[in-house]
C-alpha cells in the first residue's frame, strides 16, 4: 500500500510521537509498503530512508494544513491516510481535528486512520470549556478508523454514546532499539555520569513533565541520602521537547528541588542523546525509576524502552487492570507520587540481587510483545480494512 503518515513533529525534532511514527514508517517500509511522512514545513534539510518519503508540507496546523494534506495526498497517490495524535505535537491547534471532517467532503479523499497516543485536548480559545473534549471526540467520530495505544483510551472511547465505530487498540514499542556497541564498558559509562564502584545508580529517561513525577522521583533520591545510602540519580534524554516548551517550567521547579534537597552532586542530566547514547546510558544504570503521576500504561515509550532494554523498573500503579505488568515478576509498582514508597522500592532493587536479577528477566520477556514487526502489521491490517 501507498500509506501517508501525518505527523505534526519527526526527526530531527525532538519527540516521542515523531520517534514513534519514525520507527512504525521503517517497520512498515520493511513489510513493502509505500510510506510517506507528511509533517511540518519548520522541518529543515533532507531526510531519506528506503522505502520511507518525508514531505515537510504543511506551514501551519490551522485550517491551513487541510489543502496541503490533501494536495500531498493527490500528488503521491496514497491509499490511506494515519493521524499520528497527540495536541502539543500540533502546537495545540485543532485543524487537524478537523480536518477528516473536512476531507471527506473533497473530491476522491482516501480513508483516515487516527492513531491516539493519548486523549488530551488542544487549546482553541480561553473558556472553551467541554468544546475542547467534543473537537477530540470529533476527530475520533469522522476518522474511518481509530488506533489507541492504551486500554485506558479504549476504555474511555468505549464508554462514549454512542461508542467510536473500529476501534482498535494497538501498543507501542520502544523507540530506542537495544544494541551495545562491542566496546561497551559499564564502569567506564557509570563513571562518565559520575557514578562510582558502589554506588547506586537509578536513571530516569523522558522528557521532565508534571505527568512523570519528577518531583516525586528527586524526593525519594533524597531520602535515600538521608538514610546515607549511596544514590545517584542520572536523568537521560533532553529537558522539554521541541513541541511542548510548557514543560520548561516544571523542568525549572525540578531544578529548585534539587536546590533544596542539596542533591546537585547526586544528579546528572545528560541532555538529549541520540539513540545509540541512551541505549550505554541505560545500560550502565542499576534500577530504571519511572513514577508517573497518572500511573504506568503502556503508551508510555520510556516505559517501554525500559523494558526492551532488560532493565529492573521501579514504577507507578496503572490506572486500569494491565494484567501483563505484574508487580514482582517484570516491575516493581508503587503509589503515585509516594516518594517513600518509591525509595524503598529502589532500595528493595539494589539490596535484593534475586529480585533484582527477576526483574531483568520478566522486563524484558514482556518487552516480546511489543516489537515494530508485529505493531506494522497489526496497523497494516487496520488500513487494508478501511481500504477495503
Amino acid at each position: 500500500m501507498r500509506i501517508g503518515l501525518i505527523t505534526g513533529e519527526y526527526p530531527p525534532l525532538h519527540g516521542g510521537v515523531g520517534d514513534f511514527t519514525r520507527e512504525v514508517a521503517r517497520a512498515l517500509a520493511a513489510l513493502n509498503h509505500e510510506v510517506a511522512i507528511l509533517t511540518s514545513a519548520r522541518l529543515s534539510g533532507s531526510i531519506s530512508e528506503t522505502g520511507i518519503r518525508v514531505e515537510a508540507v504543511v506551514p501551519n496546523w490551522n485550517r491551513s494544513c487541510w489543502r496541503a494534506l490533501a494536495g500531498a495526498s493527490r500528488r503521491l497517490g496514497l491509499e490511506v491516510l494515519n493521524i499520528q495524535y497527540e495536541p502539543a505535537a500540533y502546537a495545540m491547534q485543532a485543524g487537524i481535528n478537523l480536518f477528516p471532517w473536512w476531507y471527506r467532503r473533497q473530491p476522491r479523499p482516501v480513508p483516515v486512520v487516527t492513531t491516539f497516543h493519548d486523549l488530551l485536548v488542544p487549546y482553541l480559545f480561553p473558556k472553551a470549556g467541554p468544546l475542547r473534549r467534543k473537537i477530540v471526540e470529533f476527530l475520533a467520530r469522522h476518522s474511518q478508523a481509530v488506533i489507541v495505544t492504551n486500554e485506558e483510551d479504549r476504555l474511555a472511547l468505549s464508554n462514549l454514546q454512542p461508542p467510536v465505530s473500529n476501534l482498535q487498540l494497538i501498543p507501542i514499542g520502544s523507540n530506542i532499539r537495544p544494541a551495545l556497541p562491542p566496546d561497551f564498558d559499564s564502569r567506564r559509562e557509570r563513571a562518565r555520569w559520575g557514578a562510582r564502584p558502589g554506588d547506586w545508580l537509578a536513571a530516569y529517561f523522558g522528557f521532565l513533565s508534571m505527568s512523570k513525577g519528577g518531583l516525586t522521583l528527586m524526593r525519594a533520591i533524597g531520602l535515600l541520602v538521608r538514610d546515607g545510602l549511596p544514590a545517584r540519580l542520572l536523568l537521560i534524554g533532553g529537558r522539554t521537547g521541541a513541541s511542548d516548551p510548557t514543560n520548561a517550567n516544571y523542568a525549572a521547579e525540578v531544578d529548585r528541588a534539587l536546590g533544596s534537597l542539596g542533591l546537585h552532586e547526586r544528579v546528572a542530566f545528560t541532555g538529549y542523546l541520540d539513540p545509540a547514547r541512551v541505549t550505554t546510558a541505560l545500560a550502565a544504570a542499576d534500577v530504571v525509576a519511572l513514577p508517573y503521576a497518572d500511573g504506568a500504561s503502556f503508551r508510555r515509550g520510556s516505559l517501554m524502552a525500559a523494558l526492551a532494554h532488560g532493565k529492573a523498573v521501579v514504577t507507578t500503579r496503572p490506572r486500569v487492570r494491565l494484567p501483563d505488568l505484574v508487580d514482582g515478576e517484570n516491575c516493581l509498582l508503587v503509589a503515585p507520587d509516594d516518594a517513600s514508597a518509591l525509595a524503598a522500592a529502589i532500595r528493595r532493587v539494589m539490596a535484593e540481587p534475586g529480585l533484582r536479577a527477576r526483574l531483568e528477566a520478566g522486563a524484558l520477556d514482556l518487552s516480546r510483545q511489543f516489537t515494530w514487526d508485529k505493531i506494522a502489521a497489526r496497523t497494516a491490517e487496520v488500513y487494508r480494512g478501511v481500504a477495503r
